[in-house]
Formats: C-alpha cells, structure tokens, sequence
C-alpha cells in the first residue's frame, strides 16, 4: 500500500496510537488524529487533532484508519467510516505492510507473553536482528523500519489486534489456548475464537501454525487449516509435535527423543511446560539448532507479572500475577502455590464466570480479599460454591496490608486478580508495579 501523500487517521491516542501517528509521519502520509476522550494532552503531535465529537465531513475524505486495538469497531466513527468506504486497519496491519522480514505471530487467551518473551530470547541468540513487538507492549511500527530482508520479528498479537488485520500472515504461528475472555467486546465466544484464528487466515500449506492438542476447540478446528499444523501436549503422548510424559520429561514425539525434564527450567507449571513446547516448536522451524534452543530455555526467567517473586517479608512469600486478567489465567497462577495463600483478586468485569477459579483454590487460598469492580460478584460465586473465607478491601494498598496481617510464617500472598485493571489503575503493569512497591514497604 502507498501511504506517501494519502489522507490516514489514527483513532486513538495511546501508545499504539503515537506509534502509528510517528510512523505515517516518516512514510510521508499526511495524518488527522481523533480520540474520544477530550482532556487529553497534544501538545507532542503536529497533526491536526480531533477530540470527543468527531467532524463527521472530515472524516469522510479519509483515504485510510488506523484503528488502536482498544477501540470497538462498533462505535459512531468506525460505522461512519465503513459507510463511506474508508478502509479500516489496526496497527499491525499498518506495521506488517512495510515489514522486510520473517513473521512469527502469536496469539491465545494466556501465556502470550511468556512464549512470545522466551521465543525472542531464543530468536535473538540465533540472530541479532530480531524484534520482539505487539501486544507485549512495543508497538510494531514502533521496530518495522528496521526490519530487513534477515530480520525476524516475533509479535504477541491480541483477538482486538486480530480484528483489523487484512494482509497480516506469519511465516510461523501458534495459538496457545483458548477460554473465555473479552466477551464484553466480542459478544460471543464463537466470535473471539474466530478472531483468534485470524492469525491463520492467510498462511498456506508451506506455513507452520503451532496448536495445544489438549485445547478442544484448537483440536477439532486444526483439520479445517489451509497451513500446516503441529501439535504440542502437556498431558498425553502425541505423534509428531512435542509432549511432557509423567516425568515432566519435553519429548519430541517424532523421534522420541527427551528434549530436556521441566526440573531445568526456571518457569514451573504445565502452564510454562506448554509455553517452552511452543516456542521450541516455532524456534526450531525458524532453523534455530535445538542446543541453543534449550540452552536458552533452561536460562529464561519468569516475565514481569506472571507469577513473579516480588519479596520474603516475615517469612512469607509475595508474588506478583497481575498478568493474570482473566480467570483462567488466574486459574494457572494459584497452580503455581504450594503452600497455604492470601489472594487478592477482583477488578474490571469483562464478562467472564469465576465458578473455575472458586473451584481451583482446592484448599490453598486460606482467604480471598476482592478489590475493584467485580468483588461484589466474585463474593456471590464464592458463596454459592461454599467458599466463604472472604473479604472486601478498598484499595490495592490496603489488601496488601490486610494480607500481611492475615498470613504466617510458610505463607505465600499472590495476587492474581482473575480480572483486568482498567477500574482503579491504567493498566496491568501499574498495577502489578504497586503491588510490588506496597510490598516492598512491609516490615
């Protein structure tokens, strides 16, 4: 697409949205901006800047838009634009059409960033130019213009990413799992796990996409694929692709070869054990040899708020899972505890059901303190379910404090809040960053 000269507005002025608006700015396009939100400040961009009512004859003359991924493509100037036939794209439909390189893409409701962390390690060990880019929190358009034609990128790409891709087609996928999550933005779960499988939309019979055998619905719709597939399992033996067997043993199940035990790793859980396999599986159809491979599996360390050891106060053990957004999510980060834990959860409701979360405390969570939006509703499914060690807690600070009171010697406190942060902080990162900070002031 030839972007010099053309008339392309950015909706939406967040991260993403800068980047896109700096790249244009180099292409030679000439860009509008447009965001909802009228107290925002401007004063770093020179275009001009449309604020809460769009000017709807504008908008009309528009060549192009470039959609953030956190806006709907339901709202007043999505469904303005498409009746007077301006395309619509995201950013990494934006940033893939001017990429030079190799693709990797990859997407699920959990253990995106773990995989996507460890697979640009090991990316990068084999070849220096590698860009580790998306949904992780750098912006692919930010990296594109140093792509080069031996370059390889590795995109962590979300369902609200997905949606605004025409062109997009990695050289290599993987979808890691699929469980409810953001049905307040696509409705229903048919079409989240549609938009999931947008990454394959386009890949043919010569490109990889990598699957969880043990995720039903990634199983039953492998067969329907036009790319070729590769399966990897944490609980059973599989033919072709990589499985763990009952000693925690990484097999290759072609050649039956022990790849390496998940005692080496520094990432626990059959949780992590599905994200080393498919980064190993993607790694090595990139040509990467295997021993530099689980050399740098064997090396990695867990990725800032997922299971991440903040602190010993007093004896107990605080972990930061604020990455946990979503109850499945949540679900594998009270796996990781072994001992008697204080949960703190709650926070913007999403639409998802808690009952398997409840379930999967399963005698570890000594007491569940909620915060935010949704402790109201997590508070009823606790009770129906029979699990009434619970408390409300105003603030995140507080919790924190409330669980030091309430833990002992041996303890662990996790928060895992089985919801996203977008009622009382910006973002998952602030919040797991003051939980991390509020812990470190305990004495």
């Amino acid at each position: 697409m030839e972007l010099q000269g053309k008339k392309v507005l950015v909706v939406g002025l967040g991260k993403s949205g800068m980047a896109a608006y700096e790249l244009l700015k180099k292409m030679g396009s000439d860009v509008y901006l447009y965001d909802g939100k009228e107290d925002l400040d401007t004063s770093s961009y020179d275009a001009p800047v449309y604020l809460g009512e769009f000017p709807e004859q504008r908008f009309a003359a528009m060549d192009l838009a470039v959609f953030s991924p956190g806006v709907p493509l339901h709202i007043p100037v999505a469904v303005f634009l498409r009746e007077n036939q301006v395309p619509i794209i995201g950013e990494i439909e934006l940033a893939y059409l001017i990429e030079k390189g190799k693709v990797i893409g990859i997407t699920g409701t959990n253990g995106k960033t773990t995989t996507t962390t460890l697979t640009g390690e090991i990316m990068r060990a084999y070849n220096e130019k590698t860009f580790v880019v998306g949904n992780i929190g750098n912006p692919y358009t930010k990296e594109v213009l140093k792509s080069s034609e031996d370059s390889v990128t590795v995109a962590e790409i979300s369902s609200f990413q997905l949606e605004t891709t025409d062109t997009f087609c990695p050289d290599v996928s993987a979808i890691l799992n699929i469980t409810p999550d953001h049905l307040n933005r696509h409705k229903t779960m048919e079409c989240y796990i549609d938009a999931k499988f947008a990454i394959t939309k386009r890949q043919t019979k010569d490109q990889l996409c990598v699957l969880n055998y043990e995720d039903p619905v990634l199983r039953e719709r492998a067969a329907s694929l036009d790319c070729r597939v590769v399966f990897f399992s944490s609980k059973q033996k599989i033919k072709g692709g990589l499985y763990q067997d009952k000693e925690k043993n990484i097999v290759d199940g072609e050649t039956g070869q022990i790849l390496m035990n998940m005692s080496e790793s520094n990432i626990p859980g059959d949780h992590n054990c599905e994200n080393i396999m498919a980064a190993i599986l993607m790694t090595r159809q990139m040509g990467v040899p295997m021993d530099l491979i689980l050399k740098t599996v064997k090396n990695f360390q867990a990725v800032e708020h997922r299971v991440e050891f903040v602190k010993t106060v007093n004896g107990v053990d605080y972990y930061n899972d604020s990455k946990g957004t979503n109850p499945d999510a949540a679900i594998k980060g009270i796996q990781s505890m072994s001992r008697p834990t204080v949960l703190i959860g709650g926070g913007y409701d999403k639409g998802g059901e808690f009952d398997e979360w409840i379930r999967a405390f399963d005698g570890k969570v000594k007491k569940l303190l909620l915060i935010g939006a949704t402790k109201e509703r997590i508070s009823q499914t606790a009770q129906a379910l029979g699990f009434t060690e619970f408390e409300f807690v105003d603030t995140l600070e507080n919790a924190v404090k409330r669980a030091a009171q309430l833990t002992q010697e041996g303890d662990a406190v996790l928060l895992s809040p089985a919801c996203a942060s977008w009622d009382m902080f910006d973002s998952y990162e602030q919040r797991g960053r003051l939980f991390k900070d509020y812990v470190r002031r305990l004495r």
